[in-house]
């Protein structure tokens, strides 16, 4: 790097930049330090440099540039301070003076000194935001040449960059710089592990990067047709990233499926949104992985649509949608809103607004006096992305955002996770449900008559929880779902007039149990028993035609109209007059409790639900006789899938307020289609779950009050008929 490469970055956004000062920075700091090296060998003056390449790299300023080849001139020098004032005056000798201070923390130190360590670096991050920037700068070029010194202290810096720097990183914004310092100390901290995944990303580079491509042509040519300005590029996750994910997930790399995705560059924030829709119009989205980041912007500012498709040869597909602006706001955080200061004064608001947080922690901290508890508190609220709770001695438990004390338990041991019976908030009994708040200290009570339960599913939120619940009821439920599934299957080859003993033995059901993917009947009455496979999909492949249709036969003779009125009081379990009828919603008009509704005989799949109003009837009205009364049973709340369609006004933000209303209505969104029409107008095609009718009507009542709203239905899909079932 020389000073040339640094002058030539300056101008190119900061055209007006005086590049005198940061060349008599660069004559200062290459006096101050001619005669001194780096542990490596190299000459000490090339670390200043790279510090302020970094920081161009973060637009900063001219004099925030001066002060990066500055930075050490005072701790590691003769010069003295007063000299560095007169020459370059207040703003950078002070700029200089808080990096050195930082410099001088010793953040591993015991806890009294630590809290005063942590109180320094956020009065200098209150004082001027720069002096932080210039510290991770140099910290950014620091962890990349630790190859030098021992191996004490590789650790000890790799440990504290990941503890302090990387999270401040993370909270600024700057995304570059925090994939940066993890990198660089994940390959100290973790030497194995960090080589072990660089060989294995490595060996299938070619392929996924040839796979990338295809999607990425596939999708630039879609938009090109569509008449949107995109830039699409590959996207990759960097090495700890991966490893994260592995440990949090519990899984091998093997099993990763979003090593690499799609990021999309586009003008407008109209286009991110058309864009969604093209996506989602290509490939089918991956229900809950889409996430609005533009309508509700993390912490760090961070804005971007995020989706996961099936995209070709059923691979998954991660998506990123972002404007330009966005993008440079993803890459350089708090620095991408930098403005020239007039007067000494910043005029940018998204600047100001992160001002703001730092100077808030200042306030919030200052009266805190117990070393353990500022400690604890500063974290909680530089870790904004997680939930940080305690654990009834003290411990610091990081989660995801959004768990419960079932995640909690689980984290602290698998088999408080498994006997959790009760809890604890804060010395107040909560239920197992509850969101964890930052700060909560959560005391779990356990039964070893307790199990875990698939209730528990719907909403834990943590991935270590979640694989634990579904091994032990699996291994439990094992023996269960054999016994359960040999007996349906023998009760419905009963049903066929055939012997299953006869059946289930020979050649030809051998052959049938592989082409089904089957590799022996112990496997296939399982699947039977967890409801994975239906007996009917195997019994069509055993027996002879001619057995079906007299089965078949039988059934439309002994199809009788229940007199019974429909109970429209409860919902979810439907009824018919024979309880062993095979009974599954119409995918047409998707009924749901409430609505008035009708079953129809299907040839060997049992009956039908519509909509006494669906469409479809009408094409099988010419035989009234396969027409049965089904009624609503009782019932505990249930998800019913609906289609809905929504017209509005194409307007930026429209389907984020949309979304915003269906989440305040309880409403889960499975599928989504978003595209323009005419007049101005956009169109969303949602699939969504609701309880039951009532639940439905309040819904299309709130989305009819969003601003921009013209029209809300619900949608019946005349494609599907009896005759395709």
């Amino acid at each position: 790097m020389n000073l040339a490469d640094i002058a030539t970055a300056v101008k190119s956004y900061h055209p007006n930049a005086d590049l005198d000062i940061i060349w008599g920075a660069y004559i200062y700091s290459a006096k101050a330090h001619q005669n001194q090296h780096r542990r490596s060998g190299a000459a000490y003056i090339s670390h200043p440099l790279e510090v302020a390449f970094n920081l161009t790299r973060l637009r900063m300023d001219e004099q925030t540039i001066a002060a990066g080849l500055l930075h050490d001139t005072i701790e590691d020098t003769l010069l003295t301070a007063e000299e560095l004032r007169s020459f370059f005056g207040d703003e950078i000798y002070h700029l200089v003076e808080g990096v050195t201070k930082i410099s001088q923390i010793q953040f591993s130190s015991k806890e009294e000194s630590q809290a005063e360590n942590y109180r320094k670096m956020i009065l200098a991050m209150s004082e001027d935001i720069r002096v932080v920037l210039i510290k991770l700068a140099d910290r950014a070029h620091n962890i990349k040449t630790l190859g030098s010194l021992s191996s004490g202290d590789q650790q000890r810096i790799a440990r504290e960059t990941l503890d302090i720097f990387v999270p401040i990183a993370n909270r600024l914004g700057i995304g570059w710089m925090k994939d940066e310092l993890e990198d660089g100390a994940f390959m100290y901290m973790m030497p194995d592990e960090h080589e072990s995944i660089r060989v294995e990303l490595a060996s299938g580079q070619n392929l996924r990067e040839s796979y990338v491509e295809k999607v990425r042509t596939i999708l630039e040519k879609e938009l090109v047709t569509s008449g949107i300005t995109a830039k699409v590029v590959g996207r990759s996750k960097h090495l700890y990233g991966i490893h994260k994910k592995m440990e949090q997930q519990g899984i091998e790399f093997n099993d990763l499926y979003d090593l690499s995705g799609l990021r999309i560059l586009t003008t407008s924030l109209k286009d991110c949104y058309s864009i969604l829709g093209q996506v989602h119009s290509l490939w089918k989205p991956i229900p809950g992985r889409f996430k609005d980041y533009i309508a509700m912007p993390k912490p760090n500012l961070y804005q971007s649509l995020h989706t996961a498709v099936i995209g070709p040869e059923g691979e998954r597909v991660e998506v990123q949608i972002r404007t330009e602006v966005m993008h440079r706001v993803c890459e350089e955080g708090i620095a991408a809103h930098w403005q020239y200061k007039e007067e000494g004064k910043l005029k940018n608001k998204s600047m100001v607004q992160q001002l703001t947080w730092v100077r808030h922690l200042l306030e919030t901290h200052k009266e805190l006096t117990n070393p353990k508890e500022f400690i604890s508190s500063f974290k909680v609220d530089l870790f904004s992305n997680e939930v940080y709770v305690f654990t009834p001695e003290g411990r610091v438990v990081p989660l995801q955002r959004g768990s419960t004390p079932v995640d909690f338990a689980y984290a602290v041991h698998t088999d408080i996770g498994d006997h959790c019976s009760a809890v604890k908030i804060n010395g107040k009994i909560v239920s197992l449900q509850y969101k964890l708040k930052n700060g909560d200290r959560v005391e779990i009570k356990t039964d070893k008559t307790q199990k875990p339960n698939r209730h528990w599913l719907t909403f834990v939120k943590t991935s270590k929880a979640r694989s634990k619940i579904l091994h032990f009821i699996n291994s439990v439920e094992k023996e269960k779902s054999l016994s359960l599934g040999m007996a349906m299957l023998r009760k419905s080859l009963a049903e066929y007039k055939v012997d299953p003993s006869e059946i289930l033995k020979g050649k030809f059901f051998n052959e049938v149990l592989r082409s089904s993917g089957f590799a022996n009947l112990e496997s296939l009455v399982r699947s039977i028993g967890l409801g994975k496979v239906s007996t009917h999909q195997l019994i069509v492949k055993l027996l002879p035609r001619g057995k079906i249709e007299e089965k078949e036969r039988r059934e439309a003779d002994q199809v009788k109209l229940r007199e019974k009125a429909p109970d429209l009081a409860g919902a979810a379990s439907l009824k018919c007059f024979d309880d062993d009828i095979h009974l599954r919603v119409s995918k047409c008009c998707h009924p749901v409790p409430g609505d008035s509704i009708i079953g129809y005989v299907t040839r060997g799949r049992g009956v039908t639900v519509h909509r006494i109003d669906c469409r479809n009837l009408q094409s099988l009205g010419n035989e009234p006789e396969r027409f049965v009364d089904v009624v609503w049973g009782d019932y505990a709340k249930a998800a019913h899938s609906v289609r809905i369609s929504i017209i509005a006004e194409d307007k930026p933000g429209q389907l984020a307020e949309i979304t915003r209303v269906l989440a305040s209505c309880d409403i889960n969104i499975t599928l989504a289609n978003i595209c323009q029409g005419s007049d101005q107008r956009a169109n969303f095609d949602f699939f969504i779950e609701v309880n039951d009718l009532q639940h439905l009507k309040q819904l299309f009542s709130e989305v009819a009050k969003v601003p921009g709203v013209i029209q809300v239905n619900r949608v019946e899909d005349n494609r599907v008929g009896e005759n395709r079932e």
